[in-house]
């Protein structure tokens, strides 16, 4: 049986985080109960932001909760990463309706995890299933599934759903002791100019502040705010997250949380949050008050790199956009997956003659990075 919640505090914590982070699985703290229940209790994501819950969940015989989808009842389509405006406009062009939709996601993190939280392929199957009646109850023109793993992208994308992907940049830890070891597999060129950008950041007077756990006081979150507040205002017109999110998350989640503070001359200027899973660091947020050459570079990559040395993580994820900047510094290309249910037929034939030719530039802008790789080839070992 499904039912609809709507708030994640309507389900049980033990039965959510149970099914979004199975045991035997890599731990992703984004899809935890807490971060959901952050963005939703500070006010980040609502009905007054356009993001209405529709979460369902489905419960076996004896009433146990079998899976759950996390899912927004729409108005706009802010803070997704991935993109359907031009769908939207021509669907208004031609006289149809495309908010409400639905969103499957996180809101505002393009962070790949699971989606349709739940121990098997058929209980999978069968919220993808709910998630289509849902559709039709609310009258929203489509669905979509954002950021959910290969494994349900290859399983679903079948019949109604349309496949999608996207390219992200993540940096891959080779077993390293240290950034100079990550260094020295690079090539020449690529390791002199991180060298200078490091140096660059040192000159200016700035040192860096690396605090997880009880290190981080509302002090910290306080700047941290002001500085995704300056940046966020100028890089989107209106960030989406607000002060007391990032309150709830350093209380209910700070095991979870590194966050990097920039320092020059005894004032916190920058800053960047991320988030500590059990094999991956996912950078999330970043913003600066003053504004000096490679200060992003230094505090959104090469102190996450550092970081996931230490800790012996493997990967760093560093968000969306940014690719070519990502790129030269040790970040490769990696796909990213999402599934779409478009209920009026003639606009999800349109839809779907897009995407495969997107698929396939998708392709070929992976192979063309690829090759652009800034490590070193065999001839310079």
């Amino acid at each position: 049986m499904q039912t609809r919640a709507a708030s994640v505090r309507d389900i049980a914590r033990d039965d959510w985080d149970r099914l979004a982070n199975p045991p035997g699985t890599e731990f992703n703290p984004l899809v935890c109960h807490d971060f959901f229940r952050a963005l939703e209790q500070s006010g980040s994501a609502t009905a007054r932001t356009g993001w209405a819950a529709r979460h369902i969940v489905e419960t076996d015989g004896p009433g146990r909760i079998a899976g759950i989808a996390p899912c927004y009842l729409k108005s706009h389509s802010q803070g997704e990463y991935v993109f359907d405006h031009g769908w939207a406009d021509a669907f208004h062009r031609a006289g149809g309706r495309y908010y409400p939709k639905l969103q499957v996601a996180v809101p505002f993190t393009p962070v790949t995890g699971e989606r349709l939280f739940a121990a098997s392929a058929a209980t999978r199957k069968s919220l993808a299933t709910g998630l289509i009646d849902q559709c039709a109850e609310d009258r929203a023109s489509s669905i979509h599934v954002t950021f959910l793993p290969e494994r349900d992208w290859q399983a679903l994308g079948a019949g109604p759903w349309l496949r999608r992907n996207d390219i992200q940049f993540h940096w891959h830890n080779q077993g390293y002791d240290s950034f100079g070891d990550f260094l020295k597999t690079l090539s020449a060129q690529k390791r002199k100019n991180i060298r200078k950008e490091r140096e660059t950041v040192g000159n200016a007077g700035l040192t860096f502040e690396c605090l997880t756990g009880s290190d981080i006081k509302e002090k910290h979150w306080d700047a941290f705010f002001r500085f995704y507040m300056d940046t966020g205002s100028r890089k989107w017109g209106r960030p989406y997250l607000t002060r007391a999110f990032f309150s709830l998350v350093g209380e209910s989640m700070s095991k979870h949380i590194l966050l990097v503070i920039a320092i020059r001359s005894g004032r916190m200027v920058a800053g960047a949050l991320n988030f500590i899973g059990s094999h991956a660091l996912y950078g999330r947020n970043w913003g600066a008050l003053e504004h000096h050459p490679c200060l992003h570079f230094e505090t959104c990559y090469y102190q996450a790199m550092e970081f996931a040395i230490a800790r012996k993580l493997t990967r760093v994820e560093a968000g969306a956009q940014g690719g070519r900047h990502k790129l030269s510094r040790g970040y490769l290309p990696q796909k990213t997956w999402s599934l779409h249910y478009l209920a009026h037929p003639g606009l999800s034939r349109a839809v779907a003659q897009y995407l495969e030719a997107e698929r396939e530039g998708v392709d070929l802008e992976s192979a063309a990075l690829a090759a652009h790789s800034p490590f070193r080839q065999e001839s310079e070992f």
